[in-house]
């Protein structure tokens, strides 16, 4: 056997690590037809298969376990060693997949991928907006955003906070002129209420419970925040989110910001990444950026 391309191993790497091509490519910023020929090459290099292919999984076989055991480190190792040198850093490039909620993803990530894309022209965002708590490393997720809770929780995660976000409650005036305005938190039981569905066992819910909010009055709730927020400027009833969703319904007169000196709950926001050995350019710099910006913006105001 004779020397091998370095960028064979960190290919093979990739695909041990996310079990899929596809996914592989996507992080490689590379044809999925790429990385096939490139494990394929390294099969006849070293003589032996080292992936298991079936149309819907790949599996290391014994010989890639032990191929990767052993190269893994030394591959990190060398390429942290040629990232140091100002003349080998990686330029960012290649397909950066983002998941956040509809929330953050509108508030933060749009901004966030205009900048990145104005400064790094070669790479490509997509970013998946939903609720669902993905499986970062199954999806092909480079970053999630996400507010601290028990599914961050594993070895197979990096977390990094990036900032707060405090929750309060806000009301039309509409409904303040024909409610009244709550004076103290234990008045909002009375009070019609517009809320989120499936809070349940949350810390968000808990807080909400206390409070025995929506007992008593009419109550309305959806899984979007969106809409929660057109109810609430339609006169809907009380609500209660992250401050930051609010603030020009509140600047424009359309929403009031009720008990100011009062915050409901405040949850962490994380930058959460899967486990890796190699971390693409893109990332990184994506992640700093995304820090600057909520450094000039932050989301607890």
């Amino acid at each position: 056997m004779g020397s091998i391309d370095l960028n064979l191993v960190r290919t093979f790497a990739t695909v041990f690590e996310t079990g899929s091509f596809s996914v592989a490519a996507k992080r490689l910023g590379i044809p999925r037809s790429t990385v096939s020929r490139s494990i394929a090459a390294l099969e006849e290099s070293v003589g032996a298969t080292l992936f298991h292919r079936t149309t819907r999984k790949v599996d290391p076989s014994q010989e890639g376990r032990q191929l990767f055991d052993r190269v893994a480190g030394s591959l990190a190792g060398l390429e942290a060693a040629l990232g140091d040198m100002p003349e080998r850093r990686e330029e960012p490039s290649g397909t950066l997949t983002l998941t956040a909620t509809v929330d953050i993803a509108t508030t933060l990530l749009a901004e966030a991928s205009v900048r990145m894309t104005a400064r790094w022209p070669h790479v490509r965002v997509e970013t998946i907006v939903t609720s669902a708590m993905l499986d970062l490393a199954k999806e092909g997720v480079d970053l999630a955003l996400r507010i601290s809770g028990p599914s961050l929780r594993g070895n197979a995660l990096i977390a990094r906070k990036a900032g707060e976000i405090r929750f309060h409650a806000f009301a039309s005036p509409s409904y303040l002129a024909r409610r009244g305005t709550p004076r103290t938190p234990e008045e909002l039981a009375d009070h019609d209420w517009v809320g989120f569905r499936g809070v349940g066992k949350s810390k968000f819910g808990r807080a909400l419970a206390r409070l025995d909010i929506g007992s008593k009055g009419r109550c309305i709730l959806a899984d979007d925040v969106n809409f929660v927020r057109e109810v609430l400027r339609l006169g809907g009833g009380i609500g209660i989110m992250p401050s930051f969703l609010a603030d020009e319904d509140v600047r424009n007169g359309t929403l009031v910001r009720l008990l100011p000196k009062w915050t409901v709950l405040t949850s962490s926001l994380y930058l959460v990444q899967p486990t890796r050995k190699h971390v693409p350019a893109r990332v990184s710099v994506f992640k700093e950026l995304l820090v600057e910006l909520l450094r000039q913006r932050p989301l607890s105001r």
